[in-house]
C-alpha cells in the first residue's frame, strides 16, 4: 500500500488538476450547451470532456511510468505514458471530428441561442481553471527541464522547452493552451452571434475549435509516436551530459555516446577516453566515478560506460557549457 501511494505522488500532478478542473466545467458546459443550443458551447463540452478523460489517462500513465526497473523490462517503464497518450489522442480525434461536423451543421441550420447567463458563466469559469491549469503546466516545463524564467518570460521558456518536458506535462500545456483560447473564442462567437445579424459564427467557431482539438491530436501524437520508437535525447540534455563527462580531470575524450530517451527519462551508453598510462584497477574506479556523478542527474535512470586509452584524435567537438549559456 506504501509503494502505491509513493507512486500516486510521483504522478504528474499537472494532468491530475486539470482532470479535477475538468470534471467540474464539462458538467457545467454540458449543461449549457443542451439548454442553449449554441454550437460553440457545445464544441467547448466536448473539448472540456475529451480533455478530462484524457487528463486521467495521462495520470493513470504517468503513475506507472514512475516504477522501477525489473530483471524482466531493465529500462524501466518510462515509455508507458507514451502509450497512454496515445490512448488520449484516439479519443481527441474522434471528439473532433464530431466537433467539426456540429459546427458544419449549424451554418447550414442556424439556431437561435439561448440561456446566455450560464454560458457567461461556465465560460469565464473555463477560463479561470484553464487559465490556472496551464499556469502550473508552464511551471512544471520550467521545472523538469532546469529552465529559468519569471512572469510572462515563463511563457516563452514554456514554448521554447515544451519538446522536452515529460509527455504528460507537454499534453496538459498543449490542450490546457486551446482550451483557454477556445473559452475567449467561443464566448466572442457566442455574444456575437446572440447580438448580431451574422448568426454562422456559432457554427464558425465550433468547426475552428474542433480543428484546433485536431491539431493538439496531430502534435501530441506525433511527438508520442516518435517516443514509443526510441528517440534521442534533445541536444541540450546531450551537452550537458557530455560537459559532466569532460569535466572529469582524468578524461581526454568521448570516443562515442548516444543517450536514450524514454518518457522523462534517459539512458546513457558512451565510449570514454582516459588519459595513458592508468591500470586497469584505476580505470575502473574513473568509471565508476562517472558513472555515479551521471545518475545523480535525476532524470538519467541507466548509464553504460566504457573505457579506452586516448587515441590523440579529438572526437569530441563540445558545444558551449551551461556556465557559457547563462
Amino acid at each position: 500500500m506504501n509503494k502505491a501511494w509513493e507512486l500516486i505522488k510521483k504522478g504528474n500532478t499537472s494532468s491530475f488538476y486539470a482532470s479535477l478542473g475538468n470534471l467540474l466545467l464539462v458538467i457545467l458546459k454540458g449543461i449549457a450547451a443542451f439548454t442553449s443550443g449554441s454550437g460553440a458551447m457545445f464544441a467547448e463540452a466536448m473539448h472540456t470532456g475529451a480533455d478530462s478523460i484524457n487528463q486521467i489517462f495521462v495520470f493513470s500513465g504517468s503513475i506507472l511510468a514512475e516504477r522501477k526497473p525489473t530483471s524482466r523490462f531493465p529500462t524501466g517503464f518510462g515509455r508507458l505514458i507514451n502509450l497512454f497518450c496515445m490512448g488520449a489522442v484516439i479519443i481527441v480525434t474522434i471528439m473532433a471530428y464530431e466537433t467539426v461536423l456540429e459546427g458544419i451543421h449549424l451554418i447550414q441550420h442556424p439556431v437561435p441561442i439561448g440561456n446566455l447567463g450560464l454560458i457567461i458563466f461556465s465560460l469565464v469559469a473555463s477560463m479561470g481553471i484553464d487559465g490556472f491549469v496551464l499556469l502550473k503546466a508552464i511551471r512544471e516545463i520550467a521545472l523538469e527541464t532546469r529552465s529559468e524564467g519569471k512572469g510572462l518570460t515563463l511563457i516563452s521558456v514554456a514554448l521554447k522547452n515544451a519538446n522536452r518536458a515529460s509527455p504528460a506535462t507537454r499534453l496538459v500545456f498543449y490542450e490546457d493552451l486551446v482550451a483557454t483560447f477556445g473559452a475567449v473564442l467561443a464566448l466572442a462567437a457566442i455574444l456575437l452571434t446572440k447580438f448580431t445579424q451574422i448568426k454562422s459564427l456559432d457554427g464558425v467557431a465550433a468547426i475552428i475549435i474542433g480543428l484546433l482539438m485536431g491539431g493538439v491530436a496531430y502534435r501530441v501524437g506525433y511527438d508520442n509516436m516518435i517516443g514509443l520508437i526510441g528517440v534521442s535525447a534533445p541536444k541540450e540534455v546531450e551537452d550537458k551530459v557530455s560537459f559532466m563527462i569532460m569535466s572529469d580531470p582524468d578524461v581526454t575524450d568521448i570516443n562515442k555516446m548516444r543517450i536514450l530517451q524514454e518518457g522523462r527519462f534517459y539512458h546513457v551508453e558512451s565510449y570514454i577516453e582516459l588519459r595513458s598510462g592508468f591500470s586497469l584497477a584505476k580505470a575502473g574506479t574513473i568509471k565508476a566515478r562517472i558513472r555515479d556523478q551521471l545518475l545523480a542527474y535525476e532524470e538519467i535512470t541507466d548509464v553504460t560506460l566504457g573505457i579506452i586509452e586516448d587515441n590523440c584524435i579529438q572526437d569530441w567537438r563540445p558545444t558551449e557549457t551551461p556556465e557559457d549559456k547563462k
